[in-house]
């Protein structure tokens, strides 16, 4: 069976992570697997096709709205299924195997509030095309039933997977973080759906031998958050250190994980962090209690709150020996890379 994957190439966050490991877990299970990577020439994906590990090809995106890329894409599908991620893959993706025949799977890997406005008579037009909607967490596929009005019969979860820390591409440059400081870590954009700035107000009131350090694809909102970090007083201690080539050594580095998202299609980061060992406070919405067990691999706590942030972290550091263990345990269970690669294999064939 051949399977083509499709994604817009942006960035590497949280889908392109994703399927950096899924797709050679499917390709060990037999399956003939390629991606087609839509590419965006604002952005240089050279990591991402380095670290893929099934063939690649790669077609310029420079547009949002191009009907060339649309004959370029169906010109090159050939295959049984066709498997696509985010919108603009389900734009092009979706109408290139309608076109060429092929079964068509859509990932939806957020619970963005912009799928349940106007843009959801789109996703549902785009739905009529899919045999499956596949969403990373129960909380993403109860959004995407009542929120967007996809019909629950064609949606189904399955988990991502994780067995190992990510492997590095590189040595992490040198930076200010002091050592013998307790590092509060965070693993996300720079957007506001993260809530990097709740963390930072969190930080202002938490002793002073405790840093706040962020490691970010992007950098949308690094200004307001440097001001907002001088405003507080704790500019020294915040440190926004942007993509660095092995953030495994961070989390080996860092004391607690925070997570204040505003909303979440899952949170890769966390995962990763509970591989590490490491205790995770988080905020209690979407998709986020799937993986954090509160007061049992770290605690949840109310968005948009930096007392109870703050709150949440104290109380993790106290404890933070118990919970990290924890939570490896609950990550290695109930999240594998071979659960999510059956599940996925298992899917295809159905169809």
């Amino acid at each position: 069976m051949r399977v083509l994957h499709v994604h817009r190439m942006r960035g590497i966050g949280g889908s392109e992570r994703h399927l950096l490991t899924l797709l050679p877990a499917l390709a060990e299970r037999g399956l003939d697997v390629a991606f087609v990577g839509l590419d965006d020439p604002a952005w240089n994906p050279v990591d991402f096709y380095g670290a893929l590990r099934v063939p690649a090809l790669r077609i310029p995106a420079p547009r949002d709205l191009d009907p060339l890329l649309l004959a370029r894409l169906v010109a090159r599908t050939k295959a049984d299924v066709v498997h696509t991620h985010l919108v603009h893959a389900d734009v092009y993706g979706g109408l290139a195997a309608t076109l060429r025949g092929a079964r068509l799977v859509s990932t939806k890997h957020n619970d963005d509030p912009f799928r349940a406005g106007p843009f959801r008579h789109v996703e549902r037009g785009l739905a009529r095309l899919s045999d499956r909607i596949v969403t990373i967490t129960d909380a993403l596929r109860a959004f995407t039933i009542a929120r967007v009005g996809i019909p629950a019969a064609k949606v189904e979860t399955i988990h991502y997977g994780m067995d190992d820390l990510p492997e590095p591409w590189g040595e992490n440059p040198p930076d200010d973080v002091p050592e013998g400081g307790r590092v509060l870590l965070a693993v996300s954009r720079l957007t506001r759906q993260k809530g990097i700035d709740v963390a930072v107000r969190a930080l202002a009131s938490l002793p002073d031998d405790t840093v706040l350090v962020v490691l970010s694809s992007t950098q949308e909102e690094r200004e307001t958050l440097e001001l907002l970090g001088r405003e507080l007083g704790v500019a020294r201690r915040l440190h926004l250190l942007g993509r660095v080539p092995d953030v495994a050594a961070w989390l080996r580095r860092a004391s607690v994980l925070v997570h204040p998202a505003r909303w979440e299609g899952f949170g890769l980061g966390v995962l990763e962090a509970m591989l590490a060992g490491l205790p995770v406070v988080a905020s209690n919405v979407s998709s986020l209690p799937e993986l954090v067990v509160d007061g049992e691999t770290g605690f949840l706590v109310r968005p948009d709150d930096p007392s109870a942030l703050a709150l949440g972290i104290a109380r993790a550091l106290e404890d933070g020996e118990r919970l990290g263990a924890a939570g490896r345990e609950r990550a290695r269970s109930e999240f594998s890379v071979a659960a999510m690669a059956d599940r996925t294999a298992a899917l295809y064939e159905r169809l």
